[in-house]
């Protein structure tokens, strides 16, 4: 007998498997934190999480049959954050010392490298994965993906809410403004704003000179 979600039965069958049935977890060492309402879906057992990670309130983990996800050590994945492999052989690697703030969308469809000391502000989505849409004579849904994936060097910081589209780099050391849509590749140390990105400077030029003459 199927049983309505939203029924009142379905509510407290819920409630009851929250309460009593053992959570699906990676395996990992006592230094991992992950707090009781994060989710593990998909195969748990294809997560690997570093030391001293943190799973906040409601995160959700799902790794696919064929996918793979890397945490590494004391990275932290924010409340309602949500890492995804999408499906057949997609994969999440999150490097060390590295940010997910709340409600972020880290996809791994074409792949999703993340280097160390990265931190990514709440709301940001990060897709490596586009529709195609070429031939008008067949529904998008039916022509596929486009999956060449996403790399996002060491010391970057994206403000809240940006977009980072599908085949990009964005180079070590970026800062990247609030709601930016990256949708080509950035060189390292670019400061990036707007819709699409624009670069208005680099950190690591005409750096000021120290010392006495």
């Amino acid at each position: 007998m199927l049983i309505p979600r939203n029924s009142r039965l379905g509510f407290w069958l819920r409630r009851m498997q929250w309460l009593f049935w053992p959570m699906r977890v990676p395996r990992c060492d006592d230094s991992v934190r992950i707090h009781p309402t994060a989710i593990f879906t998909g195969f748990p057992e294809n997560v690997e999480l570093g030391r001293n990670v943190i799973i906040d309130a409601h995160a959700l983990i799902h790794c696919h049959k064929t996918g793979k996800i890397r945490i590494g050590d004391s990275s932290y994945i924010g409340p309602g954050a949500m890492v995804h492999t999408g499906k057949k052989g997609g994969f999440v690697t999150i490097g060390q010392n590295c940010t997910v703030q709340a409600y972020s969308l880290v996809h791994g469809h074409g792949g999703c490298e993340i280097g160390n000391d990265v931190r990514i502000a709440g709301h940001t989505v990060i897709i490596p994965a586009n529709h195609r849409f070429e031939d008008t004579t067949v529904t998008i849904r039916e022509q596929g993906l486009t999956k060449s994936g996403i790399k996002i060097e060491d010391d970057v910081w994206m403000g809240a809410g940006c977009r980072i589209l599908d085949g990009v780099t964005i180079g070590k050391g970026c800062v990247l403004g609030a709601a930016t849509v990256v949708h080509k590749s950035l060189p390292p140390g670019s400061v990036a704003v707007g819709s699409p990105a624009r670069v208005v400077s680099n950190r690591f030029e005409a750096q000021p000179e120290t010392g006495q003459e």
